[in-house]
């Protein structure tokens, strides 16, 4: 299956995972359509946000469970998502209270995200790609060790 990139997620962003290089670039479009709508308006979409932050918070959870099935240590890396999601709940809660204006909120998300692809998607890809996990897991086997394993 090949996964469309349009120019929004640049190269040097890309982790060579097309499944999460995809969910980076769905991140990075919601930001840039929010930004659209929020852009001379008042308006905030608050279901169009919420949805960013599920966005988000899918993302984690399917690094999180590539992690899990390549038996990577991966707390640290997960805790930085937990957290992530609180702040950016929590600024949201600012946005809606009209503490905070949303573009700010988008800039931070943005920014944040950015780094956190620099500095600790590549290197759990780098980890990822080094273990055994660069060979697909067989389903049948990982459910049913009586099935004979593949030649």
């Amino acid at each position: 299956m090949d996964i469309y990139l349009s120019a929004l997620l640049p190269e040097a962003l890309l982790v060579d995972l097309p499944e999460i290089d995809a969910q980076h670039e769905e991140i990075f479009s919601r930001i840039e359509a929010l930004k659209a709508a929020c852009f001379g308006s008042s308006y905030v979409p608050i279901d169009e946000f919420d949805s960013l932050l599920e966005l988000f918070d899918q993302h984690f959870a399917t690094e999180e469970r590539i992690a899990d099935e390549a038996r990577l240590e991966f707390s640290n890396h997960a805790r930085v998502h937990q957290d992530t999601l609180r702040l950016l709940h929590r600024a949201l809660g600012e946005v809606i209270n009209g503490t905070h204006d949303a573009h700010s909120f988008l800039r931070y998300a943005e920014y944040w995200f950015e780094r956190h692809i620099s500095e600790e998607d590549r290197l759990f890809v780098t980890t990822l790609k080094s273990s055994k996990y660069s060979r697909p897991l067989d389903r049948r086997t990982a459910v049913d060790p009586s099935c004979p394993a593949r030649a």
